[in-house]
């Protein structure tokens, strides 16, 4: 089972799902912090996400308020995961858990 997926894409999905987590947790904590607090989990997670949230803004709608702009960078990873690491390892993309796109 475990020769069935290469070490590479076990790696790829597992920083991808770290990244996406992130985000996650720092929308979490932004709920009840606010991005400038002291609180070290939440300075880890600002310190962390600034940069992908950055460099997600020019395809960031203007609509959406700030504090879902972690929330909405997640999302396109786990579209990388769900899409991307399936179709790398060959299996079909078109399958009975797909989006329609």
């Amino acid at each position: 089972m475990i020769e069935a997926i290469p070490t590479w894409a076990v790696i790829f999905d597992y920083v991808l799902g770290m990244v996406m987590w992130t985000l996650i947790g720092r929308f979490g904590m932004n709920i009840f912090l606010p991005e400038t607090s002291s609180f070290f989990f939440m300075r880890f997670f600002v310190t962390v996400t600034n940069p992908l949230i950055r460099a997600f803004m020019p395809i960031t709608p203007s609509f959406l308020i700030p504090a879902l702009f972690p929330l909405y960078v997640a999302w396109f990873f786990f579209v990388v995961r769900f899409y991307a690491m399936p179709y790398l390892l060959g299996y079909s993309v078109m399958g009975m858990l797909s989006f329609p796109l």
